[in-house]
């Protein structure tokens, strides 16, 4: 197994492989408050994956935990290379052989130290984040318009009005419902709001929409 970093076709071979590699996973979601009925989670896309690991550039080859010994960096060398990678703005390609990990990444943390007793050894922990286009697909077939329909209800099911200047609950009802008469659907789900007088709504109020 070995641990590589591709800047365009130059591979950069990680000497001495971690312990233990860590890849943290999460998926985004929107919380949405509605007046009477509590929280609401909605689920979004997968959020970019964390991938950390530690490990170090020895001074000196030693075949118990070296990788190769031709062409062994010295720690000083490695460690600018790694700097270099650190402020680049172009994505990296991320390999561990033998596994399924092979991702365009950008390193964002880097940080090194030294030990007593091994000189001229350099331990790094090192932090990447999964690179992806920014592109984002235009919404135009009946695929993509049953995928996005389901969203699109919920959210008409939090819409808001904000109250203005000369309003009446039947005057919103006939603009937003399409019906005078279903007012008192509004005043239902924003009674905490409005009081128990349906008529006296005042002018910044946010009601929620049946």
């Amino acid at each position: 197994m070995s641990f590589t970093l591709k800047d365009g076709g130059t591979p950069f071979q990680f000497p001495v492989n971690p312990e233990e590699v860590s890849i943290s996973r999460s998926k985004g979601y929107e919380t949405i408050n509605m007046l009477e009925h509590g929280e609401f989670d909605f689920a979004q896309g997968e959020k970019v994956k964390e991938i950390t690991f530690s490990s170090f550039f020895p001074k000196e080859y030693d075949a118990f935990y070296c990788m190769y010994k031709e062409g062994l960096p010295d720690p000083r060398v490695a460690m600018n290379v790694l700097n270099t990678f650190l402020i680049s703005k172009k994505p990296l390609r991320f390999i561990i052989s033998g596994t399924g990990v092979n991702v365009p990444v950008f390193i964002v943390s880097l940080n090194s130290s030294f030990r007593g007793g091994e000189t001229g050894d350099i331990y790094f922990d090192l932090t990447l984040r999964t690179w992806r286009d920014s592109k984002v697909e235009k919404v135009g077939s009946a695929a993509s318009g049953s995928k996005s329909g389901s969203r699109t209800d919920l959210k008409k099911s939090s819409k808001t009005y904000t109250v203005k200047s000369g309003d009446s609950l039947s005057k919103i009802a006939k603009l937003e419902l399409g019906s005078s008469s279903k007012w008192n659907e509004i005043y239902k789900l924003n009674n905490k709001i409005i009081g128990t007088d349906p008529n006296r709504i005042k002018p910044g109020q946010k009601l929620v929409m049946p």
